[in-house]
């Protein structure tokens, strides 16, 4: 089975682990410094904050960067829930902005601009696939509207434009990321304040941590604001240290496949619709190549490509459902149209991408997508 994703795990890793076991400190310490110190000059940031989810990361963000009650976030439907939930966290309201084209699937700036009203706080982005959007674009939109600019950079682990623009930019080390610690996440801020903040409020509001107290033999603490259990362990960040080291070979060797299948599936003509294809090496747009997407011709059912390309033994997977389709979302926020989105979201098929592939398993997804879609179209 060709999985839609699969992570690199060995014997490092398991020497790392150990290594934490035999320490007898599994609990944030000077693994999880480390391992923050280290991921931001990967990205060459000023901060980081490790913390034990993404989604613990945009709610921390969220809230530090004074997001709350009254509040509107404008924010893609073209997301992980996750990413609008955390908005939610705070009490502030998401606003659903449409993408910009089918091709194109990152926010629209000028359906953004459509929808600021006087209560919109800040614009949280989402890097989808691990594609950057444009700084200037919305570092201006952000200055000409007054609003604070958040990265959702989940998919963008190993891209050093991504958390350069942003307030505050989040990252995931989910289990099917280009790098993983099974659960985790990292904020990297350029403010000195800000990240002094986010440390506090990660460990609920104490002015110290279980180990800085060990460290000092100090037994006392305050707890000046109210804050929250988002905190990183070592057996995760000492995974995060070993995967950090392979992660730019790791995104070098996703280029080159994700070059492999747009080479393929555009000889093939009109079996699919490739996002992302004029940008595609263009000079200033950065990747992680986190995902494979592809939209379906709209007379091929995705249900039975999904179930066609299963039996060659090839998974494949959607990113996503519209979060403003959810029932959740139906319920609370009715009546939004977004058409690209919906359009977007019906057609899109995630194919198998990670470093563990070879050429020939692009050329054995390509082969099966094709008679995989001349298969549904009949069908239908």
């Amino acid at each position: 089975m060709l999985r839609v994703s699969e992570p690199i795990l060995g014997a490092e890793e398991r020497s790392a682990l150990v290594d934490v076991i035999d320490s007898g400190w599994i609990t944030m310490g000077p693994r999880v410094e480390a391992f923050e110190a280290a991921f931001a000059r990967a990205h060459d940031a000023s901060h980081a904050i490790a913390v034990n989810s993404c989604t613990s990361g945009l709610h921390l963000s969220l809230a530090a960067l004074g997001i709350g009650p009254g509040d509107e976030v404008l924010v893609p439907s073209l997301t992980f829930v996750a990413t609008a939930n955390s908005i939610l966290y705070t009490g502030a309201t998401p606003v659903f902005v449409d993408i910009a084209s089918l091709e194109m699937p990152l926010l629209c700036a000028a359906d953004a601009a459509a929808k600021v009203t006087p209560r919109t706080k800040a614009v949280l982005l989402v890097h989808f696939a691990g594609y950057v959007l444009d700084r200037e674009l919305w570092t201006a939109f952000a200055r000409e509207h007054d609003l604070i600019l958040i990265e959702d950079a989940a998919h963008a682990a190993g891209v050093r434009s991504a958390g350069t623009f942003g307030a505050a930019a989040i990252f995931s080390f989910y289990g099917n990321k280009n790098m993983t610690t099974a659960e985790g996440g990292m904020i990297l801020v350029a403010d000195e304040s800000l990240a002094e903040r986010m440390r506090r409020l990660r460990a609920h509001g104490l002015t110290s941590t279980g180990y800085e107290r060990m460290a000092v033999r100090a037994s006392t603490y305050d707890v000046p604001m109210l804050g929250f259990n988002y905190r990183m362990d070592e057996l995760r960040a000492a995974l995060g240290m070993v995967q950090l080291r392979s992660l730019f070979d790791w995104n070098e060797k996703r280029r080159r496949l994700t070059q492999a299948y747009h080479e393929i599936l555009r000889a093939q003509g009109d079996t699919v619709v490739l996002p992302f294809a004029r940008e595609f090496g263009a000079r200033g747009v950065e990747s992680s190549h986190h995902i494979l997407p592809v939209l379906l011709p709209p007379d091929a059912p995705r249900p039975a490509v999904m179930r066609r390309m299963i039996e060659d033994e090839i998974q494949t997977t959607i990113h996503y459902p519209p979060c403003h389709h959810l029932s959740y979302y139906e319920r609370t926020l009715p009546g939004i149209l977004l058409p690209k989105t919906e359009e977007f979201g019906r057609r899109e098929l995630t194919l198998p991408l990670y470093p563990g592939m070879t050429i020939d398993d692009v050329e054995r997804v390509c082969v099966s997508l094709q008679g995989a879609v001349r298969y549904a179209r009949h069908e239908a």
